[in-house]
Formats: structure tokens, sequence, C-alpha cells
């Protein structure tokens, strides 16, 4: 209990009002005073102390903890407290969206009320309430209601406010204070509640903010549900399937690549959420159905069961069926990917059996496993919960992909489509080489320059996330990340010129300057192309051999190993005969009756039957030798004594001293030596890497010139759709035509950016595309011109469009700031 026994009965009173309840439960002084166990006197507060609102509030904050049993004890549980505001939120959310279109299109944000006016007001139905502006720095305002308004919520929110409860709220927070909590959210994803209500802090702030910026999101996403519907954005995966134009927007009459689409897709640990301890349970039970990106846990754990687990040595085994011919990319290959895989991924934390794949029991979702295409552009993501990076999570996406949702097989649909599998750049070099010279994009026909590692670059910027989810809600998590992967599109979507430009111009460097050195280089080493294919091909061969006994050697073997046989046994029969013929005694003579013989007649047969038994097994062994001599055309038994050249034999006093395989003059003289192989000789295998990095330069530009038309002719094609869309809205008088409006002018300035690099692909010097628009596949060509807003501006020129919009807001913060650092000082 805090002793305030020495304040005077001022300093009590004053307390006493700043930790009372409402005027109609203010407790009588006296009352107060015996609360605390002692004779008060009251004291006034100096004038200087009244008006130091920093005071006062921490003199609120600090003696609010001790008097806080004297309240009324709210008896409902946690999960209540949460689940009711949610539910009576739902209620309104319709109603908050349409006061929110309303406050949109009003040219007035709110109206100022003095309190002087407050008598004025024009109806019973007019209240004032708190408020939070970072901009105005406004402590209240008065807001008009109507009779038949269901809420003070939709009243707030048509003069641009969101109240902090559905019917009775007690604070309010301007629409622009959460706007720009957004943007800096979006810009920096660490920003969390608790920081952004320091400025300036006030310890109830931040439950103020937490509960109307998750109202504001929840009316965003109704006006963007909205909104989609009036572009005819709505339709099922429709974000998946034109969100990346270069990747969805196939034109008629275009060439034709080798892989339609490429994906990325792994797995992160940095999204982790803390597990409830102990036997509590958690309080809001939330669920976030909003997102588009996130696959949910069933369809998930559908595809649980659908491979064999990889702790069964007899799956892992190739078999006959294994070992067949394929040809992938034009180069036969000897051994299936399969066990090509199953022998690389011994090495790899990520393969390992479903069993040693665990998490600690401290986290729920240990992570995330997400899908990109290779322009950045998130397909979906999964959950990974209470373990590792398990098969389901990929083949779950991969489903999601082929789009054969209810598929209890995905291998043969996946085969027909023409799909395949790789590694990245980044973890494909410390693969074996068995596994490089299969699934590295290097030598993927195709793959252009690709490096596939989209995935990590995701995972680099998202982890700024970690310190908002860790500890967060599920619903909570949910949102953070469904934010965080609409702004990561959006500025994928600003960059896809970028990148493209730059794509296109790093193999043009590489067309340009790499020729010239492997010009000279074949010059140097008497190279022709049609060298390149053929060595490839061979070195693909030997890995894909490598470590496997030839189908050829096999008889051989068998034929090594009787003449191993036949050379012990004859051994051993020699060495039986010779026993058998010593026991013959030197004075033998035929009698019969000769005891001594008789004696010796036991060791006698056992040495007799000894060299019969192994003279029988010679003679086996001899014939066999003599059928395989026959069936293989050898007319000169073979003798190792006689290799030519001779092999040197090991001794093991040398052995022993070896430090190195290199020393191993054996391994040198085996069937597979590779020192003679052109392909294995150190400059001819860079001129080979340096030629197949120019292949895979000029199959960038053929995708480049693809891509940068699809997004030409989609960037057109849009805005002739806004265009049409806008002229209803104005037409039909819709309310949506100012949120409608305001979206199609963020894509027309995004679509200037784009089209000022699109500009600049078609300069390029070594430009092969098509610079026109194209027609979309399915679709006929539109006569209807495009507005001139859409020409392309430079930077400067963009900026500017933005900076009268922005100026305004950009004052207001300053002055803001201005006025901070003078009441610190």
């Amino acid at each position: 209990m805090l002793d305030i026994s020495s304040l005077a009965t001022e300093t009590l009173s004053a307390l006493s009002e700043m930790c009372s309840d409402p005027p109609m439960n203010d407790t009588p002084s006296d009352t107060i005073a015996e609360d605390f166990g002692v004779e008060m006197e009251w004291e006034t507060l100096p004038q200087h102390l009244q008006e130091n609102e920093t005071f006062v509030c921490a003199i609120r904050d600090y003696t609010d903890a001790p008097w806080i049993g004297r309240r009324y004890k709210d008896s409902r549980t946690w999960r209540q407290r949460l689940r009711n505001p949610h539910a009576n939120w739902a209620t309104l959310i319709p109603s908050l969206v349409d006061a929110y279109l309303q406050w949109k299109s009003s040219t007035s944000h709110h109206c100022h009320c003095s309190m002087d006016e407050l008598a004025y007001c024009a109806n019973e139905y007019d209240f004032t309430v708190n408020t939070i502006d970072i901009f105005t720095l406004e402590l209240s305002a008065s807001i008009s209601q109507s009779a038949d308004c269901l809420s003070p919520s939709v009243a707030l929110m048509s003069r641009g406010y969101i109240g902090n409860t559905p019917h009775q709220p007690s604070f309010a927070v301007t629409i622009r204070t959460l706007k720009l909590f957004r943007l800096l959210r979006l810009r920096k994803p660490s920003l969390s509640v608790e920081a952004f209500a320091k400025v300036p802090y006030r310890r109830s702030y931040r439950t103020i903010l937490s509960s109307t910026f998750e109202t504001y999101l929840t009316v965003l996403r109704a006006v963007k549900k909205r909104v989609n519907t009036a572009l005819q954005c709505d339709t099922p995966n429709w974000r998946v399937q034109h969100a990346c134009p270069p990747c969805s927007y196939v034109l008629a009459n275009e060439p034709l690549l080798e892989f339609g689409r490429m994906y990325v897709f792994d797995g992160g640990n940095s999204a982790k959420q803390m597990l409830t301890p102990g036997e509590r349970h958690a309080g809001d039970l939330c669920v976030f159905e909003d997102s588009d990106y996130l696959l949910p846990r069933t369809f998930v754990d559908g595809f649980a069961n659908k491979v064999h687990p990889r702790s069964d040595p007899d799956l892992m085994r190739p078999t006959e069926a294994d070992v067949v011919a394929e040809t992938d990319d034009d180069l036969p290959v000897s051994i299936s990917s399969q066990a090509i895989a199953a022998e690389c991924s011994k090495n790899w934390k990520a393969t390992a059996s479903d069993e040693k794949k665990r998490m600690w029991n401290i986290f729920d979702e240990t992570g995330i496993f997400l899908c990109a295409c290779r322009h950045g552009f998130i397909l979906w993501y999964a959950d990974m919960v209470r373990s590792g990076e398990l098969v389901k999570y990929p083949l779950s996406i991969i489903a999601k992909v082929l789009e054969v949702l209810e598929s209890s097989s995905l291998g043969p649909l996946f085969k027909q489509m023409d799909c395949r599998m790789c590694v990245d750049v980044f973890h494909g070099f410390v693969h074996n080489y068995k596994c490089q010279t299969r699934h590295h994009p290097r030598g993927i026909k195709g793959a252009g320059l690709e490096d596939f590692g989209m995935a990590e670059r995701i995972f680099s910027v998202s982890n700024a996330l970690a310190p908002i989810i860790r500890y967060a809600s599920t619903d909570n998590r949910h949102v953070s990340l469904d934010m965080f992967f609409k702004q990561w599109d959006a500025e994928k979507y600003l960059n896809l010129g970028t990148m493209i430009f730059n794509n296109y111009r790093q193999a043009l460097d590489i067309i340009t300057h790499e020729t010239v050195m492997l010009t000279e280089a074949m010059a140097s080493l008497g190279i022709v192309e049609g060298d390149f294919p053929l060595w490839q091909e061979e070195e693909v061969q030997y890995f894909s051999t490598l470590g496997q006994e030839p189908e050829y050697d096999v008889h051989v073997m068998v034929y090594v190993k009787l003449l191993q046989s036949l050379r012990d046994l004859e051994c051993q029969s020699s060495t039986a005969s010779s026993l058998f013929i010593s026991s013959v005694p030197t004075d033998y003579q035929f009698q019969h009756s000769q005891n001594s013989y008789a004696v010796e007649l036991s060791h006698t047969s056992k040495l007799e039957t000894q060299w019969r038994y192994i003279a029988e097994k010679l003679d086996t062994v001899q014939c066999e030798v003599l059928a395989m001599e026959v069936k293989m055309g050898i007319s000169r038994r073979w003798d190792a004594a006689k290799l030519e050249p001779p092999r040197p034999t090991l001794e093991w006093s040398k052995v022993s001293h070896y430090q190195f395989l290199d020393e191993f003059t054996l391994l040198c003289n085996t069937r597979q030596d590779i020192y003679d192989k052109p392909w294995a000789k150190p400059a001819i295998h860079e001129t080979m890497c340096q030629h197949q990095c120019i292949q895979r330069a000029h199959k960038e530009i053929l995708r480049c010139n693809v891509e940068i038309r699809r997004l030409h002719s989609a960037i057109l094609d849009e805005q002739r759709h806004f265009k049409k869309v806008i002229g209803e809205l104005e037409a039909a008088g819709s309310p949506l035509l100012v949120v409608v409006q305001e979206a199609t002018k963020i894509c027309t300035l995004v679509d200037r950016q784009l089209l000022v690099c699109i500009t600049q692909v078609y300069s390029l010097p070594g430009f092969t595309g098509n610079p026109s628009p194209g027609i979309r596949e399915g679709t006929v060509a539109e006569e209807d011109p495009v507005n001139d807003d859409l020409e392309p501006h430079s930077d400067n020129e963009a900026d500017a469009l933005e900076e009268d919009d922005l100026r305004t807001d950009i004052g207001t913060v300053v002055e803001y700031i201005s006025d901070l650092a003078h009441t610190s000082t």
C-alpha cells in the first residue's frame, strides 16, 4: 500500500480527483481517507504543476495501481473481453465502410466545435470525444450524430475518426494519424504500436491505437473488396493469375519459351510465433480469413501422407527401373533424378527424414514456407506448424500452382505439364557435382540467367517482422504478414521495368564481352563449336555412372573371379595331392595284415577325401572358365602378372605415409581415368563454362523480349479498363467513385514509371524484340486509345506530380516535430 500520509489535504484531494471514477461515481474525500486508513489534510497543487500535463499524467499512472482494487471488478475472462468487441465491430463494418466512403467523398474531413459552441448543437445525439491527432494535436472534437445512426462509431467514421470501442467510444483517432502509422509500418515493418504511441506517450494510447488500427485495417480491406468488385478483379485466384504480367499476360503469336513460368519456394524460420505456455489457453481466438496469400492448415495437412517416409532404406535404394536412359535437356543420363537426389540429400538438413525435423516446443508456428515467381511476386505461403520443412509444404504449393486441389497424385500431372525441379544458384554449388549436372540452373536450357534466389531475398527483408509477430496472436501475426506481402508485391510491380532492363543489359554485356574472350580461347585451344555439346554430354554421362559397375564389365568380373578361384584351387589341389602321396610309407608293401598301415588308415582316408573334393571343384571351375572363354571369345587366358604396362605393387611401408588421395597411383590406373579427357582439363572446362554462360544469356534475352512486351501490353489494356470502369461509375453516381479513382491514380503513376523503363529497354542497342504492344491471347484488339495521362514521364516529373499532395502533410509533421523540440528545451 502506498504511504501518502505525509501529503497535505489539498494534494490528496487533487490525487483523488485524478484517480476517481467519472463524476457520477465520485468518492467523497472522507471515504478516500478511510480507504488509506489515515487522517489526511488536503492541499491544492501549485499552479505550475496544474499546468504541467506530464506531471499530472505521471501522478495518475503512479497512483492508479493501488486504488484499482476499489473499482468495479470485471468478472469476464480475457477471451470474452476480446470476443465481444470483435463481434460488435463485425455488425458495424458495412456501415463503417459506407461512412468511410462518405468521408472520402466529402471535401472537409471534420468540423471544429469549441466548448462554447457546444450548447448550440442541433440535436441531443451530438457528443464530444477525446481525440488523438498527430497532425493538429487537437485533444477533443464535437461530433454530430443523426437519430438513425447505428452507433457513435459510425458518426465518428463519417467525420474522419475511428473510435476505440464499437458503441461507447471514449477516445477517437483520426484516420490521417492511422494512415500515417500504416504507411510507416509498410516502409518499416518492425515499427510497433508501442513505438508509435510514444509520440506523445500515454500508457492508454497503446491500447487505443492498437484497437483503432485493427478496425482501420478491417475497413480498408472491406473497401478494397468493393473496389476489386467494381474493377472486376474479384474472381477466385485473380491476384495469382494477374499480379505478375510478365509471367501471366500471355500474348498471341509470341515466341515459345522452354518454361512458361519459373517459381521458387523455400522455408524461413524468422516468422516464428510463441506457443501459449503451460496450461494457459489463447485469449484471442480470431481467425484472419481475408488473406489470399495463406494456405489453410487443413489444405496443407492433406499432403502429409503423399510420399513414402525417407527412413525406409529400400525406398532410397535405386532399383533396376531407376537405372534407365532418360533425356533431359538433350543429354542422355543413365540414372534417374530420384536416385541422384537421394544420394545428394544425405548432406542436407532440410531433406532429412520427417522424424528428424523437430522444433522446440516453445513455438507454435516455426516459420513460413512460401512460393514466389522469378520476379518476386508472392503466390502463397503456409505456416510451418511445430516442425521443420516437411514434404507436405512444397507439395501443397505445387498442387496449388497446378490447380489440382483434389488430386491424389501430383506426379503424372507434373510430368504432363513439362515441369521440372532445380536448385538455386546459391545452394546449387554446394551440391555434389552429379546433382549440379542435372539440377543446377547453369545447366538447364531455358532458365536463362535466373539464379532462383528470390526466396532468400524475401526472407532477408521479412526478418524485420520478427520482433512484431513473435509474441503476437495468430490473428495479428497473419495480418502483419498480409500487410508485408502486399507491400512487397507493390514494390516488386514498381520495379518490374527496372528488373527486366537490368537483366537485358546484363545479358547483352555477357554476349558482347564473353564472346570475344571465348573466340580467342577456342582458337588457342584448337576447339570448334561442335565440341562443346559432345564434351558436355560425355561429362554428364561420366558423373551419372560414377560409382556404378558398367553392364559390360559384369561378365569380365565373373571371369576374373573364376580365374582367381581356379588359381586358388590349383594350389590347393597341388597341396592336397602332395599330402596324400606323402602319406604313403617308404617301405610300403601290399600286405593286408600289416598292423602299422591299419593304424594310419583313418588319416590317409581324410587326405584322400580332401584331395578328391578339391579335384572335383577344380574340374568344375575349369569347365566354367572354358565356357566363359568360349562365350567371350578369349583365345589366350588372362594373366594379371603380364599386364601392359605392369602395375606397381602397393607396399604398406609406403601407403602408411600417404597424406592425399592423389598419391595413390592405383586410383589413376582405372577404367574411369579422366586425365586424358578434354573436358577434365582446367582450361577447356573453363571455356565450356564460358560457352554455357553465353548460351544462357541468349535465352535470357529471348525471355526478356517476351516479358517486356507482355508488361507493355498489360499496362495499356489496364488503363483502357480503368477508363471504362470510371466512366460507368460516374454515370451511375456510385459512392465508390472516389476510392476507385484514388486506386487507379496510384496505378497510373506506377505505370508511368514502368513505361519509362520499357522505353529504355526498347532503346538498348542490342534489343531484338518487338517494341509494339500485342494482343492478349483469347481476346480481340480494342481501338479505344489510352489517355494521354499515361505518357511516360521522367523521374523528376513523376515526383513533381506527388509533391503537391504531400506538401501539406509534410509541413504539418515538420511543424509538430519543431513544437516537440521547443517543448523539450
